[in-house]
């Protein structure tokens, strides 16, 4: 789908994607143990908790209530995100937590910027921020990835903090490269992971980069 705007037929088959990510997402949650749900994630100072309980955030919350935490945080959006998935995952049962994704699949929300692809993005990513983390291997099915890696784009970087100078994308189980420079392989979501910039555990990137992109 590229950056154009997506067509009628790109936006059902984004949207279907959407909903089915967000149920099979909330039927692996409601399969973890209680030590899983306090485990680190790959989102720097989350646990499980705090991101799945983020990820129901624009779900739940108007877009009033949204702007009005925004402007109590003095317009951090980092902040914002912070107070209140660290709120809404103490007040919610793990169970809740989960049931959150299922309850609201068919929920139109989309990012500030982005549009449906962001969405898609937002759980897909968010889902291996756990998986990857607990070691978990779900495979992110190809229709979805395909979405998600066809729509990056360079100007959304500053926002993950990403930094890709001098390395090409590579991926060893589809036919997908991007950028230009020293080769980092991996599997198409795993540098999906790298575009949205996480740190993977060691191990599952290859290339005499990959010190860049690996938690030490």
């Amino acid at each position: 789908m590229g950056k154009a705007a997506l067509t009628a037929a790109d936006r059902s088959v984004t949207t279907a994607a959407i909903t089915a990510e967000r149920r099979e997402l909330a039927d692996l949650f409601e399969e973890l143990t209680p030590e899983q749900w306090d485990a680190p994630s790959l989102c720097a100072g989350w646990r499980v908790r705090e991101v799945v309980a983020h990820m129901s955030l624009g779900l739940r919350h108007s877009t009033g209530k949204v702007l009005a935490e925004l402007v109590r945080a003095r317009g951090s959006l980092h902040r914002m995100t912070d107070r209140l998935a660290r709120r809404d995952a103490a007040a919610h049962p793990d169970t809740e937590l989960a049931a959150f994704l299922r309850t609201h699949a068919h929920h139109p929300w989309t990012p500030p910027v982005g549009g449906l692809a962001a969405a898609l993005g937002h759980d897909v990513v968010h889902g291996l921020d756990v998986t990857v983390a607990l070691g978990l291997d779900r495979e992110v099915p190809e229709d979805r990835l395909r979405i998600l890696l066809d729509a990056l784009d360079p100007r959304a970087f500053r926002v993950f903090g990403t930094d890709l100078t001098g390395v090409q994308l590579c991926a060893d189980d589809l036919d997908w490269s991007f950028g230009t420079g020293a080769p980092l392989y991996g599997r198409g979501q795993d540098l999906l992971l790298v575009a949205y910039g996480r740190r993977l555990p060691a191990g599952r990137l290859r290339g005499e980069v990959v010190h860049r992109f690996v938690t030490v």
